[in-house]
Protein backbone atom coordinates (compact mmCIF):
# COMPACT_ATOMS: atom_id res chain seq x y z
CA UNK A 1 0.00 0.00 0.00
CA UNK A 2 1.31 3.42 -0.89
CA UNK A 3 2.11 6.39 1.28
CA UNK A 4 1.67 10.19 0.44
CA UNK A 5 5.06 11.71 1.07
CA UNK A 6 4.42 15.66 1.54
CA UNK A 7 7.58 17.92 2.04
CA UNK A 8 7.61 21.34 4.08
CA UNK A 9 8.18 25.18 2.99
CA UNK A 10 10.42 26.90 5.74
CA UNK A 11 8.39 30.16 5.51
CA UNK A 12 10.72 31.11 8.59
CA UNK A 13 13.76 30.44 7.35
CA UNK A 14 16.42 27.79 6.36
CA UNK A 15 19.89 26.96 7.50
CA UNK A 16 22.28 24.24 7.30
CA UNK A 17 23.53 24.79 11.43
CA UNK A 18 20.81 25.10 13.48
CA UNK A 19 21.43 28.27 15.88
CA UNK A 20 23.95 29.34 13.24
CA UNK A 21 22.64 32.74 11.45
CA UNK A 22 25.40 32.76 9.38
CA UNK A 23 24.36 29.67 7.09
CA UNK A 24 20.96 31.46 7.63
CA UNK A 25 18.66 31.29 4.24
CA UNK A 26 16.09 34.21 4.45
CA UNK A 27 12.53 33.06 3.88
CA UNK A 28 11.59 34.40 0.49
CA UNK A 29 8.81 33.85 -2.14
CA UNK A 30 11.74 32.93 -5.13
CA UNK A 31 13.49 30.21 -2.25
CA UNK A 32 9.90 29.06 -1.62
CA UNK A 33 8.96 28.30 -5.27
CA UNK A 34 12.39 27.12 -6.12
CA UNK A 35 11.51 24.20 -3.51
CA UNK A 36 7.98 23.79 -4.29
CA UNK A 37 9.11 23.11 -8.16
CA UNK A 38 11.68 20.74 -7.05
CA UNK A 39 8.93 18.93 -4.88
CA UNK A 40 6.91 18.32 -7.53
CA UNK A 41 9.50 17.33 -10.16
CA UNK A 42 10.93 14.73 -7.73
CA UNK A 43 7.29 12.87 -6.83
CA UNK A 44 6.52 14.59 -3.67
CA UNK A 45 2.21 14.57 -3.05
CA UNK A 46 2.24 17.44 -0.84
CA UNK A 47 3.72 20.44 0.87
CA UNK A 48 2.72 21.82 3.93
CA UNK A 49 2.74 25.57 4.48
CA UNK A 50 3.23 26.56 7.75
CA UNK A 51 2.04 29.31 10.46
CA UNK A 52 3.10 31.35 12.84
CA UNK A 53 4.16 35.44 13.46
CA UNK A 54 7.45 34.08 11.99
CA UNK A 55 6.31 32.87 9.09
CA UNK A 56 5.36 34.24 5.87
CA UNK A 57 1.49 34.35 5.33
CA UNK A 58 0.22 30.59 4.48
CA UNK A 59 -2.17 31.73 2.37
CA UNK A 60 -0.39 34.52 0.09
CA UNK A 61 2.55 31.91 -0.47
CA UNK A 62 -0.06 29.17 -1.66
CA UNK A 63 -1.55 31.83 -3.85
CA UNK A 64 2.24 32.53 -5.35
CA UNK A 65 2.45 28.87 -6.05
CA UNK A 66 -0.70 28.25 -7.85
CA UNK A 67 0.66 29.29 -11.08
CA UNK A 68 4.17 27.31 -10.99
CA UNK A 69 3.37 24.38 -9.78
CA UNK A 70 0.70 21.72 -11.14
CA UNK A 71 0.31 18.59 -9.58
CA UNK A 72 1.27 18.65 -6.31
CA UNK A 73 -1.04 19.22 -2.96
CA UNK A 74 -0.40 22.43 -1.03
CA UNK A 75 -1.58 21.64 2.58
CA UNK A 76 -2.12 25.11 4.05
CA UNK A 77 -2.15 25.83 7.35
CA UNK A 78 -5.16 27.42 8.92
CA UNK A 79 -4.95 29.25 12.05
CA UNK A 80 -9.36 29.12 13.61
CA UNK A 81 -8.83 31.71 16.32
CA UNK A 82 -7.24 34.30 13.78
CA UNK A 83 -10.16 34.57 11.15
CA UNK A 84 -13.56 34.40 10.37
CA UNK A 85 -15.05 31.30 8.86
CA UNK A 86 -17.59 33.10 6.45
CA UNK A 87 -14.20 35.27 5.35
CA UNK A 88 -12.01 31.97 5.55
CA UNK A 89 -14.69 29.67 3.36
CA UNK A 90 -14.35 32.56 0.61
CA UNK A 91 -10.89 32.40 0.38
CA UNK A 92 -10.95 28.80 0.41
CA UNK A 93 -12.76 28.66 -2.04
CA UNK A 94 -10.94 30.93 -4.53
CA UNK A 95 -7.52 29.23 -3.05
CA UNK A 96 -8.98 25.83 -4.26
CA UNK A 97 -10.20 27.61 -7.76
CA UNK A 98 -6.76 28.89 -8.63
CA UNK A 99 -5.24 25.21 -7.45
CA UNK A 100 -7.01 23.43 -9.47
CA UNK A 101 -8.73 21.36 -6.57
CA UNK A 102 -5.22 20.79 -4.99
CA UNK A 103 -5.82 22.19 -1.72
CA UNK A 104 -5.20 20.72 1.90
CA UNK A 105 -6.06 22.61 4.87
CA UNK A 106 -3.73 22.32 8.02
CA UNK A 107 -6.22 23.09 11.23
CA UNK A 108 -4.02 24.88 13.83
CA UNK A 109 -5.26 25.77 17.22
CA UNK A 110 -1.95 27.49 18.14
CA UNK A 111 0.26 26.30 21.27
CA UNK A 112 2.15 29.40 22.29
CA UNK A 113 -0.03 32.23 24.70
CA UNK A 114 2.52 34.75 24.03
CA UNK A 115 2.89 34.22 20.04
CA UNK A 116 -1.19 34.98 19.92
CA UNK A 117 -1.24 37.93 22.36
CA UNK A 118 1.25 39.43 19.61
CA UNK A 119 -2.25 39.00 17.07
CA UNK A 120 -4.65 39.99 19.66
CA UNK A 121 -5.39 36.45 21.25
CA UNK A 122 -6.13 36.10 24.52
CA UNK A 123 -7.62 32.84 24.89
CA UNK A 124 -6.36 29.54 26.83
CA UNK A 125 -5.10 26.26 25.65
CA UNK A 126 -8.82 24.93 26.14
CA UNK A 127 -11.28 27.78 24.49
CA UNK A 128 -8.55 27.71 21.73
CA UNK A 129 -10.14 24.37 20.90
CA UNK A 130 -13.62 25.16 21.72
CA UNK A 131 -13.48 28.23 19.26
CA UNK A 132 -10.99 25.38 16.83
CA UNK A 133 -14.96 23.47 17.20
CA UNK A 134 -17.08 26.17 16.50
CA UNK A 135 -15.18 27.27 13.37
CA UNK A 136 -15.16 24.21 11.54
CA UNK A 137 -18.87 23.87 12.36
CA UNK A 138 -19.69 26.87 10.46
CA UNK A 139 -17.09 26.72 7.58
CA UNK A 140 -18.35 23.58 6.71
CA UNK A 141 -21.67 24.62 6.64
CA UNK A 142 -20.95 27.20 4.36
CA UNK A 143 -19.02 25.77 1.96
CA UNK A 144 -21.81 22.95 1.39
CA UNK A 145 -24.19 25.83 0.54
CA UNK A 146 -26.21 26.14 3.64
CA UNK A 147 -27.09 29.86 4.79
CA UNK A 148 -26.16 29.45 8.15
CA UNK A 149 -27.02 31.26 11.58
CA UNK A 150 -25.23 30.27 14.54
CA UNK A 151 -24.71 31.56 18.05
CA UNK A 152 -21.75 30.02 19.66
CA UNK A 153 -19.89 30.80 22.41
CA UNK A 154 -17.03 32.45 20.16
CA UNK A 155 -18.20 32.91 16.93
CA UNK A 156 -21.82 34.35 16.03
CA UNK A 157 -23.08 35.04 11.76
CA UNK A 158 -26.33 35.48 11.14
CA UNK A 159 -27.46 34.76 7.47
CA UNK A 160 -23.64 33.99 6.43
CA UNK A 161 -23.72 32.27 2.93
CA UNK A 162 -20.54 31.36 0.80
CA UNK A 163 -21.56 31.89 -3.12
CA UNK A 164 -18.38 30.65 -4.49
CA UNK A 165 -17.99 26.88 -4.97
CA UNK A 166 -14.96 25.28 -4.27
CA UNK A 167 -13.68 22.34 -6.77
CA UNK A 168 -12.86 19.53 -4.34
CA UNK A 169 -16.71 18.49 -3.14
CA UNK A 170 -17.67 18.65 -0.35
CA UNK A 171 -15.47 20.81 0.49
CA UNK A 172 -11.19 20.52 0.36
CA UNK A 173 -9.98 17.78 3.34
CA UNK A 174 -9.10 19.01 6.41
CA UNK A 175 -5.55 17.88 8.57
CA UNK A 176 -5.36 18.82 12.46
CA UNK A 177 -2.71 17.74 14.97
CA UNK A 178 -2.96 18.29 18.76
CA UNK A 179 -2.45 15.56 21.51
CA UNK A 180 -4.84 16.57 24.56
CA UNK A 181 -8.13 15.15 25.41
CA UNK A 182 -10.10 17.52 23.82
CA UNK A 183 -8.05 17.81 20.44
CA UNK A 184 -8.72 13.98 20.49
CA UNK A 185 -12.17 14.78 20.21
CA UNK A 186 -12.02 17.74 17.92
CA UNK A 187 -10.02 15.08 15.62
CA UNK A 188 -12.66 12.34 15.71
CA UNK A 189 -15.54 14.57 15.14
CA UNK A 190 -14.38 17.13 12.82
CA UNK A 191 -11.62 16.24 10.34
CA UNK A 192 -10.31 14.03 7.71
CA UNK A 193 -6.68 13.25 8.81
CA UNK A 194 -4.87 13.56 12.16
CA UNK A 195 -1.26 14.59 12.08
CA UNK A 196 0.93 13.90 15.11
CA UNK A 197 4.99 14.69 15.52
CA UNK A 198 7.23 11.84 15.62
CA UNK A 199 7.38 10.40 18.77
CA UNK A 200 8.56 7.03 19.17
CA UNK A 201 6.31 4.30 17.43
CA UNK A 202 4.48 3.29 20.87
CA UNK A 203 3.74 6.45 22.07
CA UNK A 204 2.50 7.24 17.82
CA UNK A 205 0.24 4.37 18.38
CA UNK A 206 -1.57 4.79 21.77
CA UNK A 207 -2.49 8.42 19.59
CA UNK A 208 -3.79 6.54 16.76
CA UNK A 209 -5.78 4.44 18.55
CA UNK A 210 -7.42 6.55 21.07
CA UNK A 211 -8.49 9.12 17.80
CA UNK A 212 -9.53 6.05 15.95
CA UNK A 213 -11.87 4.78 18.40
CA UNK A 214 -13.54 7.89 19.62
CA UNK A 215 -13.97 8.47 15.57
CA UNK A 216 -15.54 5.20 15.60
CA UNK A 217 -18.00 5.65 18.32
CA UNK A 218 -19.10 8.80 16.11
CA UNK A 219 -18.98 6.67 12.79
CA UNK A 220 -16.57 8.07 11.54
CA UNK A 221 -13.21 7.07 10.25
CA UNK A 222 -10.02 9.24 10.05
CA UNK A 223 -7.09 9.10 8.29
CA UNK A 224 -2.98 9.32 9.84
CA UNK A 225 0.00 10.96 9.46
CA UNK A 226 3.31 11.94 10.85
CA UNK A 227 5.29 14.90 10.59
CA UNK A 228 9.15 14.09 11.06
CA UNK A 229 12.65 15.78 9.93
CA UNK A 230 14.67 13.19 7.97
CA UNK A 231 18.56 13.31 7.63
CA UNK A 232 19.57 10.27 5.67
CA UNK A 233 23.10 9.47 3.49
CA UNK A 234 24.54 6.79 1.90
CA UNK A 235 25.72 5.33 5.18
CA UNK A 236 24.36 5.02 8.80
CA UNK A 237 27.79 6.95 10.08
CA UNK A 238 27.65 9.32 7.43
CA UNK A 239 23.59 10.08 8.62
CA UNK A 240 24.95 10.67 12.46
CA UNK A 241 27.73 12.52 11.39
CA UNK A 242 25.70 14.65 9.80
CA UNK A 243 22.91 14.84 12.61
CA UNK A 244 25.53 16.06 14.94
CA UNK A 245 27.25 18.18 12.69
CA UNK A 246 23.74 20.05 12.22
CA UNK A 247 23.82 20.89 16.40
CA UNK A 248 27.74 21.39 15.95
CA UNK A 249 27.33 24.96 16.83
CA UNK A 250 24.47 25.37 19.01
CA UNK A 251 25.77 26.13 22.66
CA UNK A 252 24.48 26.00 25.98
CA UNK A 253 22.63 28.99 26.43
CA UNK A 254 20.91 28.82 22.92
CA UNK A 255 19.60 25.41 24.20
CA UNK A 256 18.62 26.95 27.42
CA UNK A 257 16.48 30.15 26.15
CA UNK A 258 15.08 28.08 23.72
CA UNK A 259 13.89 25.17 26.11
CA UNK A 260 12.75 27.93 28.42
CA UNK A 261 10.86 29.44 25.73
CA UNK A 262 9.03 25.69 25.00
CA UNK A 263 8.62 25.36 28.98
CA UNK A 264 5.99 28.32 29.10
CA UNK A 265 3.90 26.90 26.06
CA UNK A 266 0.21 24.93 27.08
CA UNK A 267 0.69 22.57 24.14
CA UNK A 268 0.27 19.56 25.25
CA UNK A 269 2.19 18.21 21.77
CA UNK A 270 5.30 20.43 22.65
CA UNK A 271 5.99 19.17 26.43
CA UNK A 272 5.46 15.40 24.82
CA UNK A 273 8.19 16.42 22.26
CA UNK A 274 10.44 18.31 25.09
CA UNK A 275 9.98 15.73 27.60
CA UNK A 276 11.77 13.17 25.18
CA UNK A 277 14.95 14.62 25.37
CA UNK A 278 14.49 17.41 28.44
CA UNK A 279 16.91 20.11 26.61
CA UNK A 280 19.56 17.36 27.09
CA UNK A 281 22.64 16.62 24.45
CA UNK A 282 23.50 12.81 26.08
CA UNK A 283 20.59 10.68 24.73
CA UNK A 284 19.25 12.13 21.62
CA UNK A 285 18.70 9.05 20.23
CA UNK A 286 15.13 8.33 21.94
CA UNK A 287 13.91 5.06 19.99
CA UNK A 288 16.00 3.34 17.12
CA UNK A 289 17.05 5.75 14.43
CA UNK A 290 14.82 8.32 15.63
CA UNK A 291 17.02 11.12 16.70
CA UNK A 292 15.60 14.12 18.59
CA UNK A 293 18.40 16.87 18.62
CA UNK A 294 16.29 19.06 16.66
CA UNK A 295 13.98 19.35 19.55
CA UNK A 296 16.85 21.46 21.19
CA UNK A 297 16.05 24.63 19.69
CA UNK A 298 13.18 24.40 16.97
CA UNK A 299 9.53 23.63 18.29
CA UNK A 300 7.02 21.11 17.20
CA UNK A 301 8.80 18.50 14.23
CA UNK A 302 12.23 18.35 16.77
CA UNK A 303 12.51 14.34 15.81
CA UNK A 304 14.47 13.22 12.52
CA UNK A 305 14.54 9.39 11.13
CA UNK A 306 18.40 9.27 10.75
CA UNK A 307 20.23 6.77 8.53
CA UNK A 308 21.11 5.57 5.61
CA UNK A 309 17.77 4.40 3.08
CA UNK A 310 17.22 0.94 4.06
CA UNK A 311 17.04 2.04 7.73
CA UNK A 312 14.85 5.06 7.20
CA UNK A 313 12.68 3.07 4.88
CA UNK A 314 12.13 0.61 7.89
CA UNK A 315 11.06 3.14 10.48
CA UNK A 316 8.81 4.66 7.97
CA UNK A 317 7.14 1.34 7.56
CA UNK A 318 7.13 0.89 11.01
CA UNK A 319 4.82 3.64 11.75
CA UNK A 320 2.65 2.87 8.12
CA UNK A 321 1.91 -0.29 9.99
CA UNK A 322 0.33 1.12 12.98
CA UNK A 323 -2.36 2.87 10.34
CA UNK A 324 -0.51 6.15 8.99
CA UNK A 325 -0.63 6.74 5.83
CA UNK A 326 0.79 10.13 5.10
CA UNK A 327 4.10 11.54 6.27
CA UNK A 328 5.13 14.60 6.45
CA UNK A 329 8.98 15.59 6.17
CA UNK A 330 11.29 17.91 5.99
CA UNK A 331 15.51 18.81 6.45
CA UNK A 332 18.59 20.89 6.62
CA UNK A 333 18.40 22.89 3.85
CA UNK A 334 15.27 22.01 2.78
CA UNK A 335 15.95 21.93 -0.61
CA UNK A 336 19.00 20.07 -0.76
CA UNK A 337 17.20 17.48 1.59
CA UNK A 338 14.39 17.09 -0.43
CA UNK A 339 16.23 15.87 -3.64
CA UNK A 340 18.72 13.65 -1.46
CA UNK A 341 15.72 12.00 0.16
CA UNK A 342 13.88 11.40 -2.80
CA UNK A 343 17.24 9.90 -4.43
CA UNK A 344 17.86 7.26 -1.67
CA UNK A 345 14.60 6.64 -0.13
CA UNK A 346 12.00 6.80 -2.67
CA UNK A 347 13.10 3.68 -4.71
CA UNK A 348 12.52 2.01 -1.31
CA UNK A 349 8.98 3.16 -0.83
CA UNK A 350 5.52 1.44 -2.06
CA UNK A 351 4.59 3.86 -5.08
CA UNK A 352 7.01 5.91 -5.19
CA UNK A 353 9.34 5.99 -8.17
CA UNK A 354 13.42 6.54 -8.08
CA UNK A 355 14.53 9.96 -10.38
CA UNK A 356 17.72 10.62 -11.40
CA UNK A 357 18.75 14.70 -10.47
CA UNK A 358 19.31 16.51 -13.36
CA UNK A 359 20.51 20.58 -11.91
CA UNK A 360 18.69 22.94 -14.37
CA UNK A 361 21.59 25.46 -15.90
CA UNK A 362 19.35 28.50 -14.63
CA UNK A 363 20.08 27.45 -10.79
CA UNK A 364 16.17 27.42 -10.67
CA UNK A 365 14.38 24.01 -10.32
CA UNK A 366 15.06 20.67 -10.96
CA UNK A 367 14.14 18.00 -13.71
CA UNK A 368 13.76 14.62 -12.84
CA UNK A 369 13.89 11.33 -14.79
CA UNK A 370 12.65 8.31 -13.81
CA UNK A 371 15.20 5.54 -13.23
CA UNK A 372 14.29 1.85 -13.35
CA UNK A 373 14.04 0.19 -9.88
CA UNK A 374 14.07 -3.72 -9.09
CA UNK A 375 11.07 -4.96 -7.85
Amino acid sequence: MSQEIFWFLPTSGDTRYLGESETARPATIQYMSQIALAAENLGYDGLLIPNGTGCLDPWITAATLAPVTHKIKLLVALRTSAGNPTVIARQTAALDQALKGRLLLNIVAGGDEKELATEGIFLNHDQRYEITNEFITVWRDLLTGKTVDYQGQYIQVKQARNIFETIQKPYPPLYFGGSSNIAHDIAAKQVDAYLTWGEPPAAVAEKIDDVRTRAAKLGRTVKFGVRLQVIVRETNEEAWAEAERLISRLDDKTIANAQANFAKMDSVGQQRITALHQGKREKLEISPNLWAGVGLVRGGAGTALVGDPETVAARLKEYADLGVDTFVLSGYPHLEESIRFAELVFPLLPGKKGVNIVANATGGAFDTKPIAVAS
